[in-house]
């Protein structure tokens, strides 16, 4: 349906713009988090914003393919998707550009596009930024991200965060052992990110499993807090688990052990029914959350093997977060309305021409009235004017200038 006359400003729900001092302000902090990641050693790539269907949701269930927007391509008739996230695309320029093979570290900023909001940004378009690292499966490099995670969020002034962190890999195993099959999986997995304990127990009473499979996959809802507490707890509960279990919870105490050491102070929370992003991660998964903030303002985890459809398989570990978001929950101080600028006239001096030349390379900023323009110099925000006096061009203060 048009938009009437009246309506014709309006912006799609969920789509925003930046005016210019949030706009200034983020710009500020993508350049500050691109500095940021260079010095750990991540190179920064910039993905196309549309790609080929097929590559795009490249190992990233159907949650991804929902959230992204479709068009068909006029020059080649394929099916093509709007990037709702860079995690994939990031992945195919590691598995099919990048011939190393040690460890290869990437970073992105730039915006994606959703169908609709989700729990993430609560926007349809925001601005991501993230870190992947390439060629390595041990606890090390999930350490390393999630510390480069959490220098993100300090780096942005967000206060109080706390990280949940959890490992899909248990839950994985543990329903692998019972022998369910994928419809049951799926039933149990919605069950236990939803905490329905009645409907928990009720359902896992009506599946033919080892009664010690049905203690530990009920006994995880109840695996949750700090890592002194929870990982023993864990230990004993899930005695049974296997091998991959045990493995997996010695990935979490290094994991926790290791960031604990980098950031003293930081509050990470276990929990070992959380699920988050089940089918794209294979190992550990984390999430960011600032108390009075509804949704995760970042999150990540490792997702091994995303690489093998473009023929080259690699371990890999990451995380996004949400610029326009951590903006917003910025204790930063907000720039300025207007930044102090310099006035000059728009005469075919070639003096004044070489010192406003001058002017901007050493970083002013310096606007030139334009003939029989409208509004003033304050509305520009200008607080200083080039005058010529005894023949040459200075800077004056607007309020004493001749």
């Amino acid at each position: 349906m048009a938009a009437r006359d009246g309506e014709r400003w309006l912006l799609p729900v969920g789509i925003e713009e930046l005016l210019p001092p949030q706009a200034a302000r983020l710009e500020t902090l993508r350049r500050a988090l691109a500095d940021l990641y260079h010095r750990w050693g991540y190179d920064l790539v910039a993905p196309p914003f549309i790609e080929y269907l097929d590559s795009l949701l490249t190992g990233t269930g159907n949650d991804l393919d929902l959230q992204t927007f479709k068009v068909t391509d006029q020059l080649t008739g394929r099916l093509m998707g709007v990037r709702a996230d860079m995690t994939p695309q990031v992945a195919r320029i590691d598995a099919h550009h990048l011939a190393g093979e040690g460890p290869v570290r990437l970073c992105y900023l730039g915006e994606v596009l959703y169908t609709r909001p989700d729990d993430f940004a609560g926007s349809r378009n925001p601005f991501q930024a993230g870190a992947e690292l390439y060629g390595h499966g041990g606890a090390e490099s999930d350490i390393e991200v999630l510390t480069l995670l959490l220098e993100t969020l300090r780096l942005s002034r967000v206060d109080d965060v706390h990280v949940d962190v959890g490992h899909v890999g248990i839950y994985r195993a543990l329903a692998r052992q019972a022998g369910l099959d994928e419809s049951a999986e799926r039933v149990l997995f919605d069950t236990l990110q939803r905490k329905a304990l009645p409907e928990l127990d009720a359902f896992l009473a009506e599946l033919e499993i080892p009664a010690a499979s049905r203690r530990m996959l009920d006994g995880l809802v109840d695996l949750n807090g700090a890592a002194e507490e929870v990982l023993p707890q864990a230990r004993e509960s899930l005695a049974h688990g296997g091998p991959e279990v045990m493995a997996a919870l010695d990935d979490l105490a290094t994991v926790s052990r290791g960031v604990v050491e980098r950031m003293p102070g930081v509050s990470l929370y276990f929990d070992l029914a959380e699920l988050r992003g089940y089918n794209y991660h294979t190992g550990i998964v984390f999430a960011a959350f600032v108390p009075g903030h509804g949704r995760e303002i970042a999150r990540g985890g490792r997702y091994d093997d995303i690489g093998r459809v473009f023929g080259r398989a690699r371990p890999a570990t990451g995380f996004s977060t949400d610029l326009k978001t951590l903006i917003l929950l910025s204790r930063a101080e907000s720039p300025p309305a207007t930044v102090g600028a310099i006035r000059a006239p728009w005469t075919g001096d070639a003096g004044l021409h070489a010192h406003i030349a001058r002017l901007r390379a050493g970083g002013e900023r310096v606007i030139q009235e334009l003939p029989g323009q409208a509004g003033n110099a304050a509305e520009a925000g200008c607080d200083r004017e080039l005058v010529q006096r005894s023949g040459e061009w200075q800077v004056v203060p607007l309020d004493v200038a001749g």
